[in-house]
């Protein structure tokens, strides 16, 4: 009987990538509860530290929020320039392994190790030699996942978190899969776990003992996506030059929206994770589209054009802000936001256009 051959796919995923590039920048900051994002009623937090991780701050919390759970918080401005910096260091590593790299994001990438340049067999030390590299070169920790495919990996990266990794083996996925709780799976989020807990979907084995039928009449394309995760069959490649004609980004939320400063707060961190996006890519584009999609499940996107590369995070904030100001009326419900740029042109220039408009680091006390 001929042997299955699968592939062999790393996801790493930085740890805390903006907060410990700060740290590491910032000795002084070492060891403390940072942020990096803003501090005021409209501030978002777009990353934290692990030390701030323990009193429950995260990504996409209001700044006011953060200094609640924990008063001795430090925020800390963006420095997109110097993550950029980092990404493309540690982007230089893994082409020494492979060249099937498939960015996602400045701090994650899938990478197909398959037939990789070392020559080595086992996926599993080739990610702990990555990790070791990307320590001694940068002095900053990544996790990894390793499996057959990128859903897969991309849970297991998560499993041993921070500064650890996680390998599933083609005869543990099925296994592993049934007892993963729902939320754990990747591109379900908290909104629509918690639909299918309403429906009595806790577990992996809840959710494939639903027909391919029952999940698409229940979530329509996505149904047919878990129906095939759920039974470890995903056969998407890593795809390293895959030709991007737009990038967004997109957050249901588990509340609808009722109040236009909540939506603002939101949008500013969607628009922080699409200009993330952007740099991993190394474009920027010349159109803005906002997605709104209400209570009724009705949606709407609007539009703008500019003569001009959006490469400019506050730029890309603020208009992003009026868009919202113009298109939301008085007593809409919202349930998802989302931004797309699109029209990609040229590339980033990380000149004075970063510049932080406020001391680059404070303490909520202050």
């Amino acid at each position: 009987m001929q042997k299955i051959k699968y592939r062999k796919i790393i996801h790493i995923d930085m740890d805390a990538f903006f907060a410990s590039v700060e740290q590491r920048d910032h000795p002084e900051l070492r060891g403390k509860p940072i942020a990096v994002g803003g501090s005021g009623r409209r501030g978002v937090v777009a990353a934290a530290s692990y030390e701030a991780r323990k009193y429950g701050v995260h990504s996409a919390m209001p700044g006011y929020k953060a200094k609640e759970l924990c008063p001795a918080i430090i925020f800390v401005g963006s420095n997109f320039a110097a993550y950029k910096e980092a990404s493309d260091q540690i982007r230089s590593i893994f082409k020494e392994y492979t060249d099937l790299i498939e960015p996602l994001s400045l701090d994650e990438a899938f990478l197909d190790v398959t037939n990789n340049k070392k020559g080595m067999s086992s996926a599993t030390l080739l990610a702990k030699e990555i990790r070791q590299r990307i320590f001694e070169e940068t002095q900053l920790t990544a996790s990894a996942g390793v499996s057959i495919n990128k859903f897969l990996a991309k849970i297991a990266s998560d499993l041993n978190k921070p500064n650890g990794q996680a390998v599933i083996q083609p005869d543990q996925a099925l296994s592993f899969l049934e007892r993963l709780p729902i939320e754990k799976f990747f591109g379900i989020g908290k909104a629509t776990a918690e639909k299918m807990h309403r429906l009595g979907i806790r577990t992996g084995l809840d959710l494939k003992n639903k027909s391919k039928i029952e999940l698409a009449k229940l979530f329509g394309k996505s149904g047919i996506w878990y129906y095939h995760i759920v039974r470890a069959e995903d056969h998407r490649p890593v795809q390293p030059d895959r030709i991007r004609k737009s990038v967004g980004a997109e957050r249901t939320f588990s509340n609808d929206l009722y109040q236009k400063d909540e939506m603002l707060d939101a949008i500013q961190h969607i628009a922080e994770k699409v200009f993330e996006r952007l740099s991993a890519i190394d474009r920027s584009g010349r159109t803005l589209t906002l997605k709104i999609k209400y209570k009724d499940f009705s949606s709407i996107t609007r539009s703008i054009s500019f003569q001009h590369e959006i490469n400019d995070i506050h730029f890309l904030m603020n208009e992003s802000e009026k868009l919202i100001r113009e298109h939301i009326k008085k007593g809409d419900q919202v349930r998802l936001l989302g931004l797309t740029v699109s029209n990609l042109t040229g590339t980033f220039d990380y000149g004075t256009q970063l510049e932080i408009p406020f001391p680059h680091f404070f303490s909520a006390k202050e």
